[in-house]
């Protein structure tokens, strides 16, 4: 019987990674694409970011290959839950401290013109520390995603006591995206990945982009992408990844219904599949958090600054300039509205939240992530509906499957009206975190 079962075994494990890998082409066929020009804008702007498309088939050749080593010879199903989570903690000590050093050599730079001396011992240490990171990396992912699995499937998500469909995340230095909008209103109407620029590039970038038409144009930085596995942005943080892990897993879940079959960058279903996104990953963390690493997990920052004995108010003044944007826009004043913007960036930067660009693609890319607090999104109610719904439902399960067949603004206030539900307000604005300094 011994012999019986190593053989079966042997023989498991190669199938179940085909058929991971046949749900991977399948997933990746079922992605809205991004890269691919669509008319005389996409190709105009597509030949300005020439060579920086990112290369996503070479990126997901490499992460199957990881994935599929990871199913056929990985070892953490044979580990105590105490050893995962004590490996975890390690990894993440560790990469912070390679970050760390990456800043204390940059700085030896910046102040030495013996740099190269003075900087070697860090240098080894970072060298170190990121071989050896390099090697848990897959360990590492394999157990975060067995935890977020865990999660799911207690929220009743499993079949067979299996997620569906399977969590696979890939931590690695994501893409930036570029976002261009119409210069007289507010719409994500093109948008390119890129791989990893620079700042002067990315504003040299934006700037061809405006003259070659009547456009707004951003590039943004993002925390993960929903491929197959989702690219996850490689940060120090577990609760951050831990979020990231489940919102993008969400957008692989969403993929077989309307509300991810119907995703499109330039239309409302963007902006509910996002904010879902955003409230679910959210949500999931604190209980992945709370079973996994307790001492991780703390109770969402109050929904106004004031409360926290901040004078300015983050979001209810974005949320101002985004309705004063709106209104300026809807009135032709096209010109007024971007130097209004421009204002309103210098504000922002005075109290410590450095927004390099405050244009139509700023509002266009950002306020699609609604929590249904003031911010990016303005008058939208996406955000607050989206919210209501979930403080209705009996459980995280029946939110997203009440969610998963709703396409449109019209379909969410009809939802709303006929359950007679109240749109709350009530949750701290997502973007806060990303802008402030200090």
């Amino acid at each position: 019987m011994r012999r019986i079962s190593r053989g079966l075994l042997r023989t498991l494990r190669p199938l179940r990674a085909v058929r991971l890998l046949a749900l991977c082409a399948f997933i990746i066929l079922l992605i809205p694409s991004s890269t691919i020009p669509l008319g005389d804008p996409w190709r105009r702007i597509g030949f300005l970011v020439g060579a920086r498309h990112f290369d996503y088939v070479g990126w997901e050749v490499r992460a199957l290959a990881a994935k599929a080593g990871a199913m056929l010879w990985g070892f953490h199903p044979f580990m105590s839950e105490a050893d995962r989570t004590a490996l975890v903690r390690a990894y993440f000590a560790d990469l912070d401290r390679a970050i760390r050093l990456d800043a204390q050599i940059a700085g030896v730079y910046a102040e030495s013109d013996d740099a190269g001396a003075r900087s070697a011992a860090l240098r080894a240490e970072r060298d170190a520390l990121r071989d050896s990171l390099s090697q848990r990396q897959t360990l590492v992912e394999s157990i975060l995603e067995g935890q977020v699995s865990a999660a799911l499937v207690d929220q009743g998500f499993g079949l067979g006591g299996q997620v569906l469909p399977p969590v696979l995340m890939r931590f690695t230095e994501t893409p930036q995206f570029l976002v261009v909008s119409p210069r007289e209103r507010i719409g994500f109407e093109i948008g390119f990945s890129l791989h990893p620029i620079s700042v002067d590039e990315a504003a040299q970038l934006e700037a061809r982009v405006e003259a070659a038409g009547d456009y707004a144009a951003l590039v943004v930085p993002i925390g993960g992408m929903a491929l197959y596995p989702a690219m996850v942005l490689e940060r120090p943080s577990i609760p951050a990844v831990v979020d990231t892990f489940a919102h993008e897993w969400l957008h692989h879940y969403l993929f077989f219904f309307p509300l991810g079959l119907n995703y499109d960058f330039n239309n409302e279903t963007r902006i509910i599949n996002e904010t879902t996104a955003t409230l679910f990953g959210q949500e999931m963390a604190r209980i992945v958090l709370a079973r996994y690493y307790p001492d991780l997990a703390v109770d969402p920052a109050p929904s106004r600054a004031k409360q926290q004995g901040d004078p300015f108010d983050f979001g209810a003044a974005l949320d101002e300039t985004r309705r004063t944007v709106d209104d300026l826009l809807a009135a032709g004043r096209v010109e007024e509205a971007e130097a209004y913007m421009e204002e309103r960036r210098a504000l922002f930067v005075a109290n410590g939240y450095l927004i390099r660009r405050l244009n139509q693609a700023f509002f266009a890319f950002y306020g699609g992530y609604q929590t249904g607090a003031p911010g990016a999104g303005g008058g939208d109610p996406i955000g607050a509906a989206v919210r209501a719904i979930r403080a209705a439902s009996p459980s995280i399960l029946a939110w997203i499957e009440t969610m998963r067949g709703i396409t449109t603004r019209a379909e969410l206030m009809t939802h709303l009206q006929r359950t007679q539900l109240k749109v709350i307000d009530q949750t701290p604005i997502g973007l806060m975190g990303k802008f402030k300094t200090g």
